[in-house]
């Protein structure tokens, strides 16, 4: 039975020594586990902030893009309004010019019918046609006139 009770106490003493062993061991695994687990955050870490810069330096680089864009519309939609302008003014030229040549065909249509209706023997004479032709003779100064318009006389009325 000595030996018996011999046999377990070294054998009692053996597992506590292989469980301390498997203790450190253990503990030794789960170093390692938290070791490689922080290397692995801070490369997953890593990762995402080469992401977040490489979103960052996109979207600059969109910024730039269409700012350079914005000042192509700007530019163009300014040129767009000076030609607009331009015709605008060519416009109120030309419907002044061509309301002074109505005027002016308007009165020679006056005199040829005068001088249709006159053209035989009747040789009277309408005073207040006279008055709105061009037989008044305060009416015959504009004949000779060059047609005066110009855009700068034509905005103001606007």
């Amino acid at each position: 039975m000595a030996s018996s009770s011999g046999t377990s106490s070294g054998s009692g003493s053996s597992t506590i020594i292989q469980s301390s062993g498997s203790d450190e061991d253990l503990q030794a695994l789960m170093d390692e586990r938290k070791r490689k687990r922080m290397i692995s955050n801070r490369e997953s870490a890593r990762r995402s902030r080469m992401r977040k810069q490489k979103h960052v330096d996109d979207l600059m680089a969109q910024v730039t893009q269409l700012r350079k864009e914005n000042h192509q519309i700007i530019t163009s939609v300014s040129i767009t309004t000076q030609h607009y302008l331009t015709v605008e003014a060519e416009n109120s030229v030309l419907r002044a010019q061509a309301n002074e040549l109505s005027h002016r065909l308007e009165s020679l249509n006056e005199i040829i019918s005068f001088l249709n209706g006159s053209h035989g023997d009747d040789h009277s004479f309408d005073p207040e046609l006279a008055d709105h032709s061009f037989l008044n003779p305060f009416n015959l100064a504009y004949l000779n006139q060059p047609i005066m318009a110009s855009a700068d006389t034509m905005f103001h009325e606007y």
